[in-house]
């Protein structure tokens, strides 16, 4: 069972369906398990999980999420089997040694799915999951009776491909997605925009930022009347099946090493190589995944939370102070500093508010506390654009979590060094990580080599196809686009796209949310006289 991050501790939990449709909780909170199972146990589990293949992990996890009323085992097999069908590489998320590299990095691909971004492993899934939902009659466990549905999203970039791959032609699902205008990589808009499917729509934004899209989705969300009309669905990581979705990689990836190093039938847990994670962070969705895989048993090293100069989570665990940035203009957003990893330039991470909820939990010793906590600096955060935590949660938090943050000229030095030192291309996104595990090795003077070598696994969270302009920056000569993208992002260049454009006029962000809410009224109305 599920409940929000800021329900009293009366408030009925609800089932995993109403949990994944409604998105964001009616009080604007976000929803979180009522329990973390410790699902995973290495003694028992290494040998065998390690022989699976990734639905198989998958499944596993999934098993202990989403109860076998609301979705039998055998559907649930094939879904998962359906989703991850559709990515390239046969391991689906593969753990690679870049190149002629002699240290303790390794790279986990993300980037093999149908967008070549990692928002593809969740999107997959969430896509199916709906698809499921709305082909069936509705069962008594939900709320939720609409066979129809229209999913909202906002996008700094990749999870709108993702949310349009994972979506498109998908019978009772219109997809409209909001990206700021200018503020996405050209081959991002034209992977999204040339998506012609009639239950695809595009909106940008013009003189917005991610968190300006972000937070007019999130207002739509909470017209209570509106969101219900039009049965309103959620495929941002607000969504607790992204979040779900994502934890499956951090198992596979760890057990491959393990297997690698020929370690899966060790009992003795001491003697295993510590295995930490890098990994490129905006919304937290990603690291947060990590967060619960490690709370269900998987015996993950440090988990450093790699951040561009959007910094607020290096600032926060440094200080316990979450603190918007000033801006420099009346245009609150105008905070948000423009980088060459574009899908971490927000200004708040929304996903954060999950693992505050369990830190607080933990030192209340109180749900209904906890949840009042939450509620108290999320209102403080709007108001004042700040918000400071009990010295007891930035603890818990500092034992989770390092952090490291990287500017752009780090970005585009790794990509240039990385290439000129193993020929491997780094996306931007994956770069920031690279440099943040490159300081941790340095920072807690890490063995990178040898029998006792600490392992640091980056997140490769998009193909650097995707970001060809930080690309040529970083190598301007002797690379051309065909040798680091994949072919379908080539051969994109030049289709036809469609989209509509609403703009923020004057700072107006109600004005802008009222234009969204108008495509959304007028499309669906369009749609039922069909």
């Amino acid at each position: 069972m599920y409940r929000s991050t800021r329900a009293a501790s009366s408030t009925k939990a609800v089932g995993f369906e109403d949990a994944v449709r409604t998105g964001l909780a009616t009080d604007g909170g976000l929803f979180v398990p009522e329990q973390v199972p410790s699902l995973f146990s290495f003694e028992k589990h290494a040998k065998e999980w390690a022989s699976l293949e990734y639905h198989q992990v998958a499944f596993n996890i999934f098993r202990h999420f989403i109860p076998t009323e609301e979705v039998s085992d055998s559907d649930l097999l094939e879904i998962v089997k359906k989703s991850y069908s559709t990515f390239s590489h046969p391991k689906v998320t593969p753990v690679v040694k870049p190149g002629s590299h002699d240290g303790n990095i390794r790279i986990l691909e993300l980037h093999h799915g149908p967008t070549f971004a990692f928002k593809d492993v969740a999107l997959q899934f969430v896509g199916n999951l709906f698809d499921f939902f709305l082909s069936r009659p509705p069962p008594p466990t939900t709320s939720h009776k609409s066979t129809r549905i229209a999913v909202l999203g906002a996008t700094s970039g990749d999870t709108g491909g993702a949310a349009i791959y994972g979506l498109r032609g998908k019978r009772n699902v219109d997809v409209f997605i909001l990206h700021p205008k200018g503020r996405i990589s050209s081959v991002q808009e034209q992977q999204m925009t040339s998506v012609l499917d009639a239950n695809v729509h595009n909106v940008a934004v013009d003189g917005a930022t991610f968190d300006d899209c972000q937070e007019i989705v999130k207002v739509c969300f909470g017209d209570l009347e509106f969101k219900n009309k039009y049965s309103l669905a959620a495929v941002n990581s607000i969504n607790w099946a992204r979040i779900l979705a994502q934890t499956t990689y951090y198992f596979v990836s760890y057990l491959s090493l393990i297997k690698e190093l020929g370690l899966e039938d060790e009992k003795d847990i001491s003697k295993l190589p510590r295995i930490n994670y890098s990994v490129p962070t905006g919304n937290f969705g990603d690291i947060l995944a990590a967060y619960y895989a490690k709370r269900m048993g998987l015996p993950l090293g440090d988990l450093i939370i790699a951040t561009n100069s959007n910094d607020i989570l290096h600032r926060f665990i440094e200080t316990g102070i979450y603190e918007k940035p000033v801006s420099p203009s009346a245009n609150p957003s105008d905070a948000v500093k423009i980088t060459h990893s574009p899908a971490m330039d927000i200004l708040v991470s929304s996903n954060f508010e999950r693992v505050l909820w369990h830190f607080a939990v933990q030192h209340f010793g109180d749900v209904g506390e906890a949840s009042a906590a939450i509620c108290k600096w999320m209102a403080d955060l709007k108001s004042v654009g700040r918000f400071q935590v009990p010295d007891g949660v930035l603890q818990q938090t500092r034992a989770f979590f390092k952090s490291q943050t990287v500017d752009n000229s780090e970005t585009i030095e790794s990509i240039r060094k990385w290439y000129n030192d193993t020929g491997y291309v780094l996306d931007p996104h994956t770069a920031v990580g690279v440099v943040s595990a490159e300081r941790e090795n340095l920072v807690e003077g890490r063995n990178v080599s040898g029998p006792l070598c600490e392992f640091m696994v980056v997140l490769a969270t998009a193909s650097p196809g995707k970001f060809p302009e930080a690309v040529f920056e970083a190598i301007p000569q002797g690379l051309k686009y065909e040798d680091f993208a994949p072919e379908p992002l080539v051969l994109q260049a030049g289709l036809p796209k469609r989209m509509v454009t609403v703009t923020v006029h004057e700072n107006d962000r109600d004005r802008a949310t009222a234009d969204v809410r108008r495509v959304v009224e007028c499309t669906l109305a369009s749609v039922s006289k069909l």
